[in-house]
């Protein structure tokens, strides 16, 4: 094996790595998440990156990146959301081609109701991976990631 091959192969083993930790955690958020909210974590994922934006509101295709979703899987997500009166849409006053997704009140309290189980599981299913030795430098780097800069 040359030394390209075996650069190739720690970054192949580093996304392995890594995708298994994602799993790990989404598996464990997952169900945290529909047991006390009946949220999946994609679901959740929406209504964070909503109350994140300054006027609780995003364009279709910002929300669709936010959740890692296809166009198509991201008006799906939408619908059952806006259906639970969790979020809702409107056409950009700029933009008639433009639609905004929003939180609901609703919306406001189902994700405030749901941080809690969100971030206790999260720290959770952080720690059970830091005692898997394959797992623990990942975990360790994501503790070292400096905090968000909030203004």
């Amino acid at each position: 094996m040359s030394i390209a091959d075996d650069a190739v192969e720690v970054r192949a083993q580093g996304w392995r790595t890594l995708a298994a930790l994602h799993g790990a955690l989404e598996a464990e958020l997952e169900r945290a998440l529909s047991r006390n909210h009946d949220l999946s974590v994609v679901e959740y994922t929406v209504l964070d990156a909503l109350n994140r934006q300054d006027g609780w509101h995003m364009r279709m295709a910002q929300l669709a990146r936010a959740a890692a979703l296809s166009s198509s899987a991201t008006t799906r997500l939408v619908n059952r959301l806006e259906e639970r009166g969790l979020l809702s849409r409107y056409l950009c006053d700029d933009d008639r081609r433009g639609i905004y997704t929003e939180l609901t009140d609703s919306g406001r309290e189902m994700l405030a109701a749901a941080r809690p189980t969100h971030d206790e599981t999260l720290e959770s299913a952080l720690d059970a991976a830091c005692r898997t030795p394959e797992l623990a430098p990942l975990v360790r780097a994501l503790h070292e990631l400096p905090a968000a800069v909030t203004a």
